[in-house]
Parts: structure tokens; sequence; C-alpha cells
């Protein structure tokens, strides 16, 4: 049985946790988006650093970099001796209305690969 002054409890603790519910949401959503954003460096910057190394322009292998980055990434080149280095880098910020306003989590992705042999004699 329910006492009359019991009534409205239910409404009010749902008032009070939702908030904290959708909240819990977007963090996570926040932290999946990083983390595949993270794979997605990785796998940009490796996708430049083997066109580097295979001897292709470093026009080509930038834009295949940028062909594999998130949205709004940033990719540096260093070539040093017979070694290419390829850092991406991207900021992500909180998806909703208000996640462009809040500080975004930087991610970054980097490889390096040596330049491979050409010419007579290479395998």
């Amino acid at each position: 049985m329910i006492r009359s002054t019991d009534r409205g409890y239910v409404s009010a603790e749902t008032a009070v946790v939702l908030p904290a519910l959708v909240l819990v949401l977007v963090l996570v959503l926040w932290g999946v988006n990083a983390g595949l954003a993270q794979i997605r460096c990785v796998d940009a910057a490796r996708a430049g650093a083997r066109g580097l190394a295979r001897g292709e322009s470093q026009a080509a292998s930038v834009a295949a970099a940028y062909a594999a980055a998130p949205a709004g990434a940033r990719i540096s080149v260093a070539t040093g001796g017979d070694q290419m280095r390829v850092e991406v880098r991207v900021e992500i910020h909180p998806p909703g209305v208000f996640g462009a306003r809040l500080p975004g989590l930087p991610v970054r992705g980097t490889a390096v690969a040596a330049r491979e042999p050409t010419g007579p004699g290479a395998p």
C-alpha cells in the first residue's frame, strides 16, 4: 500500500538521476570516439610512412594518410636518412551541441618506416 506522503518520490528521483545518466552516456561515447580516432590515426600514419618507404612522392603519401585519417587531422612528415616518420594528430571534442566549445582530447598516431631498397639488385 502506498502512503499519500510517498507520492512523487519516483518522479523526483528520476529527475535527479536522468541528467547524470545522460552525462555518463556522453562521456562513454566520447571515449569510444577517441579510441576509434586513435586507431584511425595510427592507420593513417602507417599508410603515409609505407608510401614514403616505397618511394612514392610525399604528396601521394600524405594524400593516402589524409584518406585514412579522421576529419580535421593534421599530418606532419619527417625524413632523415633512411627513416620516414609520419605523425597524425587530431583533437576529439565531446559529442553534442556544446561539444565544439569544450576542450578536446588530443589524439595522435606515429609510424616510422625504413626506406626500401630500389634499383638493380633490389629484391
